[in-house]
């Protein structure tokens, strides 16, 4: 699943981003509204974790201002006041469920499985790009509606640049996906992957969706859907 994680705090925004891409999933973690607000218009997400607390434009008004663009994905809000009322404005600006501070990882895990089960039915399963179709739930993939056999690592390398299709995507934001706060891997193990990935889209169809884009990382070309 993707998750788009808005926290202003540096330490615990990047805690999340480690812990919850530990747990297989894909984190896009930012720190004020805008930059969540510009995320959710162009990039699919499952769920959202939004810090009330954050600055310029409140938690409260980013979860109001998504809802009102159509958003339906899940939202959790985290807080550092623990009173009712902060609680209740949360729930009543759109939010699905909330979080005291400081908190457990394990509950907030429990917190965000529990709202993605009872959204799976409104939230997209399939990610589609021409002949190749991404199972989101079965993290399986089909090429000209045949199995395609991707290890875990090919494809999540898959997924992410599907999730950030024709948007250029760093090296090093794909060995986060993979590694979360591994500094030590070698960079190259991406390169190796990529080419592994690439010679399984081309097959016999000749599907070439992921271009290298010299000194900045990979893009995928196609339009997703």
């Amino acid at each position: 699943m993707k998750l788009l994680v808005v926290e202003d705090e540096a330490l615990l925004r990047h805690h999340l981003h480690t812990r919850l891409g530990e747990s297989g999933h894909v984190v896009e973690a930012v720190a004020n509204a805008e930059e969540a607000l510009y995320q959710a218009e162009h990039f699919h997400f499952d769920l959202a974790i939004v810090d009330l607390g954050l600055p310029g434009i409140s938690g409260l008004e980013l979860i109001g201002r998504l809802r009102s663009q159509g958003k339906t994905f899940p939202i959790l809000i985290l807080t550092a006041r623990g009173n009712w009322q902060d609680k209740v404005e949360g729930l009543a600006a759109g939010a699905d469920d909330y979080l005291v501070k400081p908190f457990q990882f394990e509950e907030l895990e429990a917190r965000l499985n529990a709202l993605l089960r009872r959204s799976s039915g409104f939230t997209q399963s399939t990610i589609a790009a021409g002949p190749l179709v991404l199972d989101l739930n079965r993290k399986q993939a089909t090429l000209d509606e045949q199995p395609l056999a991707l290890t875990a690592y090919e494809y999540r390398i898959l997924e992410y640049l599907m999730r950030h299709h024709q948007q250029v995507v760093a090296k090093d934001r794909l060995m986060e996906q993979l590694y979360p706060g591994d500094e030590e891997r070698d960079p190259n193990v991406i390169e190796v992957l990529v080419g592994r990935l690439r010679r399984k889209l081309e097959g016999e169809s000749g599907f070439k969706p992921i271009d290298t884009v010299r000194g900045l990382g990979y893009l995928f070309t196609e339009r997703c859907r």
